[in-house]
């Protein structure tokens, strides 16, 4: 009797998960190098066990919110002239040090600390070939080619750290920029570095918003059926007490 009522129940909170997953793709819109996550859903069967199967039945049938994947398409590149703002072409990672251990970064603005160390917005060092980036005070125009080697007035610095990994969505997010990863990474010998441009959010926002409306109206109409659901059962046994008293 509860069977109508469980089922819509697990599509109810699949709807929700769905909503939320795309209410934080809204919030980074914005966020350079952010990448949009899309849920994952599939049936999860489950067959009848001590009762006759109904005619043309025998399984239920719930929604199960099963994976969230991550869209791995590039955002848009802007050109922004700043030095320190760097955008990767085509695959790739920036690596960056935390307090953690080693992370990885499509968000390329960079600016200097008060060392001369190149870091994200967070206060994260980005890497060299040899470690930590850093800038020598009145080293003059920082130049970075499109194989990551970096060089100023005062000769070359180093070289960009740039990685890969077979598999982008085994990469772990932490926060909306960074990611941790369990696979090892591989090393890009000839990266594309864009100096002087940064990737933005590959959030579509007209697109995510027709989505969510669309999830919107999926989760209201589970809600309503839930509610209309409940009532019914409530009033079973008031209906069943009025037929025996008849």
């Amino acid at each position: 009797m509860e069977n109508a009522l469980t089922i819509a129940l697990s599509r109810l909170v699949a709807q929700q998960r769905g909503v939320d997953v795309r209410a934080h793709n809204l919030a980074n819109a914005s966020t350079p190098g952010y990448r949009a996550e899309r849920m994952l859903f599939s049936d999860y069967l489950v067959r009848q066990t001590r009762t006759d199967a109904p005619a043309g039945g025998g399984i239920l049938q719930y929604v199960q919110d099963r994976a969230t994947w991550r869209d791995t398409q590039a955002g848009p590149i802007t050109r922004t002239g700043n030095p320190l703002d760097l955008a990767i072409a085509g695959d790739g990672f920036f690596a960056i040090t935390t307090p953690g251990g080693e992370r990885y970064t499509r968000a390329g603005r960079f600016t200097l600390d008060a060392d001369g160390r190149v870091t994200d917005a967070d206060g994260h060092a980005l890497q060299g070939a040899a470690g930590p980036l850093v800038i020598p005070p009145e080293a003059g125009a920082i130049r970075i080619t499109a194989e990551g080697s970096v060089s100023t007035d005062q000769g070359e610095i180093g070289r960009l750290r740039v990685v890969r990994f077979d598999d982008p969505n085994s990469l772990r997010p932490e926060g909306d920029r960074l990611f941790a990863a369990d696979a090892p990474a591989v090393e890009m010998p000839q990266p594309r570095i864009l100096q002087g441009a940064v990737e933005g959010s590959n959030v579509r926002s007209i697109v995510e918003v027709a989505l969510m409306m669309d999830d919107l109206r999926e989760f209201q109409m589970a809600a309503t059926f839930v509610e209309k659901e409940t009532e019914r059962l409530a009033s079973i046994p008031d209906r069943i007490l009025r037929t025996r008293q008849s």
